[in-house]
């Protein structure tokens, strides 16, 4: 074999075993994903943030943001891999980490609590087929309520929030839709007040989430 035959043949080699390794690579990426465990829901009365990191790239990235003082944990919420940071007792403290993370990592955090005066309800399994013509939201927050296949919960939202309830859909469940808006303040308040009434509310952008119906009567 000739030396230039010799170069490619072995240029060639190289470049198929670099390709072999980022072919396993993304293999045990996408097993190790896979894996993750479901999230623990918040304990009474704490604010969790969950922050949407699918890539190990992500979740190191991360880490690395954050003091060690801060518990991260890798799991599934619905149908994304977050990180999940716990252990806030004001929803101003959740927030300002939140910022934080947007800013410096450049990822986006889910916010949920659970009311420190009501049991926890076992999540549904919403099983309906909505047929109807969804819109996906524009850019900004969505404030959403589990209703646990309970509907009669649109009018106390309703009641609560002082305006009309949407039916929305995120993360292929479905829920209400207490507000939608591009002020945060107003979506961290309407979040703190739907808590303090008792609901299972969550905070998320809010383009990721369907709008199924404007009004839910």
């Amino acid at each position: 074999m000739r030396p230039n035959s010799v170069k490619r043949f072995e240029t060639l080699l190289s470049a198929l075993g670099l390709a072999i390794a980022g072919l396993m690579a993304s293999i045990t990426s996408a097993v190790a994903q896979k894996n993750v465990p479901i999230c623990q829901p918040p304990t009474a009365g704490e604010y969790l943030l969950l922050v949407v990191s699918p890539t190990t790239d992500n979740q190191r990235q991360l880490r690395s943001a954050l003091p060690n003082e801060l518990k991260t944990t890798t799991c599934q919420y619905l149908t994304e891999t977050v990180t999940r940071i716990g252990g806030f007792k004001k929803i101003d403290d959740a927030n300002r980490w939140a910022r934080y993370i947007n800013n410096i990592v450049g990822l986006s955090a889910i916010i949920t609590t659970r009311p420190a005066d009501t049991a926890q309800s076992p999540p549904s399994s919403p099983s309906q087929t909505i047929s109807y013509n969804p819109q996906v939201l524009g850019a900004g927050y969505a404030v959403l309520v589990d209703y646990y296949n309970r509907p009669e919960l649109a009018s106390s939202v309703q009641q609560t929030v002082g305006g009309n309830v949407g039916f929305a859909s995120y993360g292929q469940r479905p829920y209400l839709l207490a507000v939608y808006t591009t002020n945060q303040q107003q979506a961290y308040s309407t979040l703190q007040k739907l808590n303090d009434r008792g609901f299972i509310a969550v905070l998320v952008d809010s383009r990721k989430v369907v709008l199924l119906r404007s009004v839910v009567r």
